[in-house]
């Protein structure tokens, strides 16, 4: 996939690699019979070896270094060095040419269509740059096979380039298919759960609680066993909700923190006479990360506009190079001395926060009046999340 906005791949897939590593080892070993061929000297002799040495040991660094895999600086070097094996050898005509063709590889499937092409170009014109400074015999060449030769050694470059930027941009589209595909058969299984369990386990429990509801209850003073079971049933089915609601509503795939809290505190100023502003900003995270700490403010705004009888809520982000905090405040009644049977809003925050490795403080307001939910969590190292 894409880095960033540079359209650069996060690293080099096998397949390019292994291509451009297979492609380097046949041009060493086609050196020194092209070189056998001809009267070897001193110069000669000594070029071939550092043409040898250069590509076993450009091979072994690419192979070592992800960073190089991707790298636009060594791309343009790479071409550099092997062109300058070509103009050291002194004619177009170069025992190099396939060093310099594997050059092309990574750049190719590297960066996205119409800059690889532009890169497959710009190299096609310094080697042809390079032809003339060596010479080129425009009279030997006259004759339609050496022509047809000249045009061929320019024009190969450009069309490697084409084709292995085409098949990388069409294999990137593929698999950013399959991700959605596989993204949206995910959504349709969570919407399925939701459904049944809202359909069939929660109307179960609603019955049991019901049917418990009618029989007598204790003594007054100690809670009898059917109630203590009617009040568990009414957690679970707190839970349920919880669990339903998560389960409808769909994964983020990227996209802005500040931006999602956003909508979300539109939605409940909408319906409502409470003032929510959303202040601060969050780096690029994983979606998973984005996912938690999203419901963990959805969850305490609406906390806000369902229990707390506040008029105004804030919501700060704020971010480190390894932290994230949310924070969110309110003018409301504050936290009861007694939390109700069955909050499992709270509950839930708690353990997204512990699932990100991270703390939940939920204390009065600095002033005394409302609530603050401080959310910190680690942006580096996050354990894994469902």
């Amino acid at each position: 996939m894409l880095r960033g906005q540079r359209g650069l791949s996060d690293s080099a897939p096998s397949r390019w690699l292994g291509l451009f590593v297979i492609t380097r080892a046949a041009g060493v070993l086609v050196i020194p019979p092209l070189f056998l061929l001809q009267d070897l000297e001193a110069r000669g002799g000594a070029l071939a070896l550092l043409a040898i040495g250069y590509a076993l040991g450009s091979g072994g660094l690419v192979l070592r270094s992800t960073r190089l895999q991707s790298s636009p600086a060594f791309w343009t070097a790479d071409c550099m060095a092997v062109l300058g094996l070509v103009m050291a050898y002194g004619h177009w005509r170069s025992p190099f040419y396939l060093l310099a063709l594997s050059a092309l590889i990574l750049p190719a499937t590297g960066l996205p269509l119409r800059r690889a092409v532009a890169f497959g170009a710009g190299y096609v014109l310094a080697y042809f740059g390079v032809a003339l400074l060596t010479g080129v015999d425009w009279d030997a060449i006259a004759t339609s096979a050496r022509l047809q030769t000249f045009g061929a050694l320019l024009l190969v470059p450009l069309i490697v380039t084409v084709v292995l930027a085409f098949a990388a941009d069409l294999l990137r589209s593929l698999e950013a298919e399959r991700r959605r595909s596989e993204g949206l058969a995910l959504e349709a299984e969570r919407k399925r759960i939701a459904w049944e369990l809202h359909d069939s386990a929660k109307q179960r429990i609603h019955v049991a609680h019901l049917l418990l509801s009618s029989v007598a209850a204790g003594d007054g003073e100690t809670p009898s066993p059917v109630e203590l079971a009617a009040d568990e049933l009414r957690a679970a089915t707190a839970d349920m909700d919880t669990s339903l609601r998560d389960l409808r509503e769909p994964r983020f795939d990227g996209g802005s923190l500040e931006a999602a809290l956003s909508q979300w505190a539109a939605r409940l100023e909408a319906g409502c006479d409470v003032d929510i502003e959303v202040v601060g900003d969050a780096p690029a995270l994983p979606p998973a990360i984005v996912t938690q700490v999203y419901r963990v403010g959805r969850e305490a705004l609406t906390n806000v506009v369902r229990h707390a009888g506040a008029s105004r809520a804030t919501v700060v982000l704020q971010a480190s190079a390894e932290r994230l905090q949310l924070a969110i405040s309110d003018d409301g009644s504050g936290m009861p001395d007694r939390i109700r049977c069955g909050a499992a809003g709270l509950r839930s925050m708690r353990n997204r926060a512990e699932a990100l490795g991270g703390e939940l403080e939920i204390r009065q307001g600095d002033d005394g009046r409302g609530t603050v939910v401080l959310l910190d969590v680690p942006v580096t190292d996050v354990p894994g999340t469902p």
